[in-house]
């Protein structure tokens, strides 16, 4: 019986919601919820109303960013039914995400606690070179699709696997430029990609 094709999926703005936890996070430490300042953007930092932390400060934000917070991460909508249409039509699914080694056991918690039919945390280094940390795991796995939302992650990943982009936050996105050309998709969220390849698979 021939093995159920792989699909490797990004934890962080493909089936997890960081930028709302950011802000939980910054109410952990300073006791205020940010006011969101733009729905738009890309980056935490960019999306919600707050300061730029140096020295003592950032460190105890810092410090909110613990095995906590990275197991309580809330899904992105309609992330989870998208994942179980995958699985309905015979894929298996994989997490590959730029975490600490350490923290692989916390992602895989707070998958499992929304209900993600996802039984298997990949985590990968977080520094960009001239080749995606992530594509060592993606070789070794084989995947027949990867989607992250993080453009400079497809580079250097292997031409037979099929490389999705989610085109999330346009406002001071990563996501363009020349390394476009080494996507072959591009998505407003996971269940975009999902419908998508399902039509055409």
């Amino acid at each position: 019986m021939d093995p159920r094709p792989l699909i490797a999926l990004d934890g962080d703005g493909v089936l997890l919601d960081y930028n709302l936890a950011y802000a939980k996070a910054w109410e952990r430490a300073t006791g205020r919820y940010p006011v969101e300042l733009d729905i738009q953007a890309y980056w935490a930092i960019d999306r919600w109303d707050v300061e730029r932390l140096r020295g003592e400060k950032l460190e105890q934000f810092r410090a909110c960013f613990d095995v906590d917070f990275w197991s309580t991460i809330p899904p992105l909508a309609s992330a989870v039914e998208a994942c179980h249409r995958l699985r309905d039509r015979g894929y298996d699914l994989v997490c590959v995400t730029a975490l600490p080694a350490d923290l692989a056991d916390a992602r895989l918690r707070n998958l499992r606690q929304h209900d993600f039919p996802i039984e298997k945390v990949f985590a990968t280094a977080h520094s960009l070179g001239e080749r995606s940390p992530k594509a060592d795991v993606l070789d070794r796995l084989k995947p027949v699709a990867f989607v992250d939302d993080y453009l400079p992650y497809m580079v250097g990943v292997d031409g037979s696997i099929h490389k999705a982009l989610v085109l999330r936050g346009a406002k001071g996105s990563p996501n363009i430029g020349q390394h476009l050309s080494n996507v072959d998709s591009t998505h407003a969220d996971l269940s975009g990609f999902v419908q998508w390849w399902l039509s055409r698979h």
